[in-house]
């Protein structure tokens, strides 16, 4: 009999954590074990289609925050019908809890949480959510999953990391896809016109966690010292017209590329020269990984956790130091070089992020364990 998971997402888009659930997805024993998705959402998500061709289903439920009954009414019905065993909430909060205690009144008997952030802002009222939800919720949650130990203590709090209460799951990679190509370096500098230029990466959405805005600061100021330096911003978001009105503000709008969602990730990664990654916080960035995996010097805040530094390749600096010191960095970073950077994978690899080991972690954490330290199978 086929074990379904029903995993709780906002939308099935390319943010992090959603993308790591796809790179899980592609490698499970589908002949065994399936996923479906649960969104609040009417619209439809980036993966759904791929999603639908591996055997998944997309359930469209109703947001809390547009009518709590109905979406609290949805949920539970849905558990019940379809007799989900195993409910994963990815959640970049305690509140996300809420969504297991429905899960275990409809009937789930394994409920997990995997936290995906490593804060949510810094004001009161988020804060206060945060805690409360911990408070009253975190009973219903079996299994708590983390990527790095800032998302583990904002999530479950530092009691649960000290009690050995969190399963620590890297985000892991299909190094078989993840790793330099010179070839398809070619085809991306041939896209983009980037022939004799350096080239700034970055992937992310354009939301204020990222920074962009010091992002566009730190490339103004290596402008003046690489003329030829473009910036290549991969993704999409509420903040990309801000952020294209700053760049024609401080006049460097011809530099830079809007790629939009791209679906060749390690391609663009390949023609990249560096990589720069000032976000006010993050949980684990899947960018970061997949970065090192290709062998692209890795230039982020120190608000990222240490976790994310998994090789030599990547530095770094506060965000209260100035754009003139980040370019300093950025530079360096460049210009040390990576003499080969297809021996990257194999680092990634060494230090635990194959995406074939993180799978068998997974089905032990989701469907071998009723409790920490149990290997009951339903």
């Amino acid at each position: 009999m086929v074990k379904r998971l029903l995993c709780l997402v906002s939308c099935m888009n390319t943010g992090g954590a959603e993308t790591f659930l796809m790179k899980l997805y592609r490698k499970m024993d589908r002949s065994k074990y399936q996923m479906d998705f649960g969104v609040y959402t009417q619209d439809e998500c980036f993966y759904d289609k791929e999603i639908e061709s591996l055997g998944g289903k997309i359930h469209h439920l109703v947001p809390k925050t547009r009518d709590f009954s109905l979406y609290k009414k949805g949920l539970y019905d849905l558990v019940k019908k379809e007799q989900y065993k195993y409910v994963l909430r990815i959640t970049s909060n305690a509140a996300g809890f809420y969504d297991l205690k429905i899960a275990k009144e409809a009937g789930a008997k394994v409920c997990i949480a995997r936290s995906s952030n490593s804060s949510d802002g810094e004001s009161f009222k988020v804060k206060l959510i945060n805690s409360i939800s911990r408070f009253l919720y975190v009973k219903y949650v079996d299994v708590k999953v983390a990527p790095s130990d800032l998302a583990a203590e904002y999530t479950f709090g530092k009691s649960a990391i000290t009690n050995g209460e969190v399963h620590y799951l890297n985000n892991g990679l299909d190094l078989g896809v993840y790793h330099f190509s010179e070839e398809k370096r070619k085809k991306i500098q041939e896209e983009f016109s980037l022939q004799d230029k350096f080239v700034v990466g970055h992937v992310g959405r354009f939301s204020r966690q990222k920074n962009h805005e010091f992002l566009l600061e730190i490339f103004h100021a290596l402008k003046q010292k690489r003329p030829n330096a473009v910036l290549l911003l991969v993704g999409n978001g509420e903040l990309k017209q801000n952020i294209e009105n700053k760049a024609k503000a401080l006049g460097i709008d011809d530099s830079i590329i809007f790629a939009g969602i791209r679906s060749d990730v390690p391609a663009l990664l390949s023609a990249m020269d560096v990589f720069v990654f000032p976000s006010f916080y993050e949980g684990m960035p899947n960018t970061v990984i997949e970065a090192q995996a290709t062998g692209l010097p890795c230039v982020i805040a120190d608000t990222i956790t240490k976790e994310a530094g998994v090789t030599d390749i990547v530095k770094y600096r506060s965000l209260k130091d100035s754009a003139d010191k980040w370019v300093k960095e950025i530079l360096l970073s460049a210009n040390n070089g990576i003499v080969n950077r297809s021996l990257y994978p194999k680092k990634m690899k060494d230090s635990g992020y194959d995406i074939n080991d993180i799978v068998k972690t997974f089905k032990n954490i989701v469907f071998n364990k009723v409790k920490l330290g149990m290997h009951n199978e339903y």
